[in-house]
């Protein structure tokens, strides 16, 4: 066991991505055994996780290491120019192509080309590349003639591609090809834990880059950082900690600062200081408590499943009565189960309230329409 984390280790030190969690090594396994493969990869994972750093990875691990790698940000390059950009232009093929011009599969011959926001390539685009990966040939736009392009393809999105096939926004055979192999990459508040791993790591690094004597972060800053969903996940906590370093001049980082940073004074207030409804059942202050959570902290419900069990815990601590049945409330209180049936029970009378419109429900609950579509089908309803 020691000799296998040992390697992992030394395998992030090499490609950058860190983590002792079961989720990141778990990654890092895969990673190691499909790289020196050419199989196509799809990298799952929302803004800011490390997809790129994966993909950077995938090629620093292949037998292509030594060959261009050529990034492309699909989601940045407008309509109109991204098949010139990616399979280059003959002269005079549009307005302005004075010279004929590589594309990007030209100058990642032999080597890989990581398709980044995948999801945002327009359907005409995604029937050449899927012409690509299928006879691994390239023709110019304005072109007659193909040539054969030996490329690796690694392709990243944020979105649900399954969705986006199911309307018809991306190309159903493209899917199944890119996903030979699939990695999805959590976000950072599934895997907490390794907060005090990323944030050792990245305030090392800054520091000795810019030679800035660093005191570290105090425990309770690291706890309060635990506490923090991180939306911008691992992107944002290294902006936080070189941002820490400069702000408190190298001293120590108290969670104080972290608070106040990351505006979490306000939350945390509100989490445990919630308003008690009067002249309500217990089932019906329960579901207020559940709504007020929900629209105040505008999160993804399955990120209130802890403060809501809390809550639940508190209840049952102060119930009067047979202690035997006080301790039954309480297993049922802080299962599992029953904050998942919570949420079941919120989402469903939401839709029933305003007649199965996901849009108003999901803008009634403050979250997104493709969360809220993932609980639907997560649920059954």
């Amino acid at each position: 066991m020691q000799d296998t984390t040992a390697s992992i280790e030394s395998i992030q030190q090499q490609i950058g991505f860190y983590g002792h969690s079961a989720e990141v090594e778990e990654i890092v396994q895969t990673l190691v055994t499909v790289a020196p493969t050419e199989l196509s990869v799809l990298i799952i994972g929302e803004s800011g996780t490390g997809k790129e750093v994966v993909a950077n990875a995938i090629h620093y691990l292949s037998k292509r290491a030594k060959r261009p790698l050529i990034s492309v940000n699909c989601g940045a390059i407008p309509e109109g120019i991204l098949e010139s950009e990616l399979f280059g232009h003959e002269r005079g093929s549009f307005t302005g192509a004075i010279g004929q011009k590589k594309g990007y599969f030209e100058a990642a011959n032999h080597g890989t080309i990581f398709l980044d926001e995948i999801g945002e390539m327009p359907l005409n685009t995604q029937v050449k590349l899927l012409r690509v990966l299928e006879t691994s040939e390239v023709m110019r736009v304005g072109g007659t003639e193909s040539f054969k392009v030996d490329v690796r393809i690694i392709a990243a999105t944020n979105k649900n591609l399954e969705r986006a096939v199911q309307n018809n926004e991306f190309r159903r055979d493209l899917y199944y090809r890119l996903k030979a192999i699939t990695l999805n990459i959590p976000p950072l508040r599934k895997h907490l834990e390794d907060i005090p791993h990323f944030a050792k790591i990245f305030a090392a690094d800054y520091a000795e880059k810019n030679s800035i004597p660093f005191k570290g972060f105090a425990p309770e800053a690291i706890d309060t950082m635990m506490r923090y969903h991180w939306p911008g996940n691992v992107r944002e906590l290294r902006n936080f900690v070189e941002t820490a370093i400069i702000l408190n001049k190298g001293e120590v980082v108290r969670s104080g600062y972290v608070l106040s940073s990351l505006n979490m004074q306000q939350s945390t207030t509100d989490s445990e200081n919630l308003p008690v409804p009067l002249n309500k059942t217990p089932d019906q202050a329960e579901r207020e408590l559940i709504y007020r959570t929900l629209i105040s902290l505008k999160l993804d419900m399955t990120e209130v499943k802890e403060m809501l069990s809390r809550l639940m815990t508190d209840r049952t601590n102060n119930v009067v009565g047979d202690p035997a049945s006080a301790s039954e409330e309480n297993d049922k209180a802080v299962s599992p189960s029953t904050m998942s049936g919570m949420e079941r029970q919120l989402i469903k009378e939401t839709l029933d309230k305003y007649m199965g419109s996901r849009r108003k429900t999901a803008r009634a609950l403050q979250i997104s329409e493709r969360t809220l579509y993932r609980k639907i089908k997560e649920y059954g309803l």
